[in-house]
């Protein structure tokens, strides 16, 4: 997929609705099984909600990057800027478009942002320690595991209702200079 198809800008208040039904059609769901990205084996229930993505939408540390192909919302990611580092999450790519190569596209240019925006030397994220397949995906790109875990929010249901009890995530970095 060539990139000039690919338009991006900063989110703002009125994309929140549709940027809560690509985040959960992308990691949710039956919807979410026509992509490779989904958590419905791992986790039930949402991943995230308005108030979620409007916290990231206002904050004024970071920005939500969103990608439109001929004025469709395709995919998305949160940027925040921390110091010494950028951290990227809230990473989502419509199931059907998931596979083509769009994802790469999408971190790229959160990359160049991170570094042409703030500076960053780094980019920092945490995956769910049991996704094998995205992390290898991830480690593709350049990103390496740290071995530094971190719990899972159980009982925040505002995270999803856990399927097992051993979820942690684990921090992936890359070097941006």
């Amino acid at each position: 997929m060539p990139t000039s198809e690919l338009t991006f800008r900063t989110a703002l208040e009125a994309d929140i609705p549709g940027l809560v039904e690509l985040i959960e059609s992308a990691y949710r769901g039956d919807a979410s099984r026509v992509g490779w990205t989904t958590e419905a084996d791992l986790l039930e229930g949402q991943r995230t909600d308005p108030e979620g993505v409007a916290a990231v939408v206002r904050n004024e540390t970071g920005r939500l990057l969103i990608a439109e192909r001929d004025g469709e919302l395709v995919a998305c990611c949160q940027l925040e800027h921390r110091g010494d580092h950028a951290y990227f999450g809230m990473f989502a790519v419509r199931p059907k478009l998931q596979g083509g190569g769009l994802g790469k596209i999408i971190i790229a240019e959160a990359e160049r942002t991170a570094q042409e925006t703030w500076g960053s030397g780094e980019m920092r994220m945490t995956v769910i320690r049991q996704r094998e397949d995205l992390i290898a995906w991830y480690e593709r790109r350049g990103y390496q595991r740290t071995g530094e875990l971190s719990p899972f929010p159980y009982g925040d249901e505002r995270f999803g209702v856990p399927r097992r009890a051993d979820l942690e995530f684990e921090l992936l970095v890359k070097p941006l200079v």
